[in-house]
């Protein structure tokens, strides 16, 4: 009898791999034609085993036993009618999880639950220090996803995430200021309330005005965090943005284009999108406030371009340049509780190389161990009355002047390799460093001591990721030390927050007890994704 391996391959291999579709719609419908296909076998195969079977009767058997040939052509039926059986069992549970994959239809949820326990340290210029030795948060997203058809897709996600026992962590009006701000809304642990992490449409097509150029257009609020590289330690898919130089959740829209067709991986991909709006509630005065006014800030905007020149899976480039205008500074008050300064621009440029699998076939470790480099720089755009990123005075407490470009640059490099205890488990390293006037805009890195690649100095990483449960129970050990060279790393961009002194001037300016000097994270979670 011809058994249906093929078809119990194919369907093991869907469900076990979900690179084979493109799209979820794509998936579902594969699923559901494989579980039609599984159906019919299962039919066919009942009918075999019952023909089998009424051919084999009890007298049949008897007179058959009677000499030794006939006795091997019946344990052979034997055997055939156990072999039948077992495939209609093993198809039939291919059946039952492709039902649990699809749901019965293209709507498909899923549930990413972190806890996570951290030892957190700071020391501060002056030699103080301030820590918490076990704290303590949990983060839920729930993901949801619609193909509407093969063209049309909506994403969401909804996400909570929160401090164990307390609903805000802010306790002084300086803190409280910045509770809703909406770069970082879903990444720190603020409350128990369940917020839209990221909704957008994708709209996709293998064709762009006639021309054989697959492309995709996009709007709502964008998955723009745990981007290319950060997300390795993260044990996440990487968004779009390349996480160097840009980690904060974003409302905007995209569009890519891809020339795969002329040269492997190649796309461009344009983004652009609001930080934040010239608004006021509905019914207040007036839907917005006049720029004149001191206590208003212009609109936020950003625009910038992705460009992969080569992917071939194995070597990947990606460039990244962004441009955000009127950017902000809280400004230089007593509690800084009186809103913002609109103090200028940036620019922002990344490049970085990748490899996936050092040589070839050098060894099995090296096959799956990665590798990347990465370099950025940033260049301020002030307003010509403001300053970005550095005091209104210098060391020698001598007046600075306004208008002042500055730039900075960092460099970053890590590995990512198999575990050395288990199969499945992933262990990386990582070091950054930023210069004097390094920026970026990483303020929702998942970092709770801080961006370790906003870092104006040096910052090591080690962590360690190992699966539990098949890919569904995970744990991670994670080890973070930053040491400042220079403060304002995670601040804004003007000269309160955002400016870059050393210690010994950070001291003489009477912050000691507020700069940062090096920060340490260790941390430990359990996740369940599924």
């Amino acid at each position: 009898m011809n058994k249906p391996l093929l078809l119990s391959l194919v369907a093991a291999a869907l469900l076990t791999t979900n690179v084979s579709a493109q799209t979820m719609f794509e998936r579902f419908q594969s699923m559901e034609n494989e579980m039609a296909e599984l159906k019919k076998e299962i039919a066919t195969l009942k009918t075999q085993k019952a023909e089998t079977e009424e051919e084999d009767s009890p007298a049949e058997d008897a007179d058959e036993k009677k000499d030794s040939e006939d006795k091997e052509e019946a344990e052979d039926d034997e055997k055939e009618k156990m072999d039948v059986e077992e495939e209609i069992a093993y198809l039939q549970e291919s059946i039952s999880e492709i039902n649990k994959a699809t749901s019965g239809n293209h709507l498909k949820f899923g549930v990413d639950y972190r806890f996570a326990l951290e030892n957190l340290n700071y020391k501060m210029a002056d030699g103080s220090e301030a820590n918490n030795d076990a704290f303590m948060t949990n983060r839920l997203w729930l993901n949801m996803d619609w193909m509407a058809t093969k063209n049309l897709s909506f994403s969401g996600q909804l996400a909570y995430n929160k401090a164990f026992g307390q609903r805000s962590g802010a306790d002084t009006p300086a803190s409280s200021a910045f509770e809703g701000f909406d770069w970082i809304a879903n990444e720190n642990a603020y409350d128990d309330t369940l917020r839209v992490r990221s909704a957008y449409f994708l709209y996709r097509n293998d064709t762009f005005i006639g021309t054989d150029v697959p492309w995709t257009f996009s709007v709502g609020r964008r998955p723009s965090t745990n981007g290319h590289l950060i997300s390795l330690r993260d044990d996440d898919r990487p968004s779009s943005p390349m996480g160097h130089a840009i980690n904060v959740e974003f409302d905007g829209l995209s569009s890519k284009f891809s020339f795969d067709n002329w040269v492997n991986g190649m796309y461009i991909k344009f983004c652009a999108g609001r930080g934040m709006s010239n608004a006021a509630p509905k019914f207040n005065n007036t839907p917005y406030t006049s720029v004149d006014d001191t206590n208003s800030n212009t609109n936020i905007d950003l625009a910038g371009l992705i460009f992969v020149p080569y992917n071939d899976g194995h070597y990947s480039i990606g460039t990244q340049y962004y441009y955000a205008n009127n950017l902000i500074d809280v400004k230089n008050t007593a509690d800084y509780t009186q809103g913002f300064d609109t103090v200028g621009g940036l620019h922002s440029m990344t490049a970085n190389f990748v490899v996936n699998g050092i040589g070839s076939e050098i060894s099995d470790f090296l096959d799956e161990t990665t590798f990347f480099v990465s370099g950025a720089m940033s260049i301020t755009n002030p307003n010509s009355d403001k300053r970005m990123l550095y005091a209104s005075m210098d060391s020698n407490m001598n007046p600075t002047a306004t208008g002042e470009s500055k730039t900075g640059y960092s460099y970053w490099i890590g590995t990512q390799f198999p575990s050395l205890i288990t199969q499945d488990g992933r262990w990386g390293l990582e070091y950054n460093h930023g210069s004097e006037y390094w920026r970026s805009i990483t303020y929702g890195e998942d970092t709770n001591i801080g961006s370790k690649v906003a870092a104006r100095g040096d910052a090591y990483e080690a962590y360690m990721t190992e699966y539990l449960i098949e890919d569904i129970l995970s744990m991670q050990i994670r080890y973070t030390y930053i040491d400042y060279a220079y403060s304002g790393s995670n601040g804004f961009f003007g000269g309160t927050s955002g400016a870059s002194m050393d210690m010994d001037t950070a001291i003489a300016f009477g912050q000691g007890a507020n700069v940062v000097d090096t920060a340490q994270d260790i941390r430990f979670y359990l996740r369940y994704k599924y």
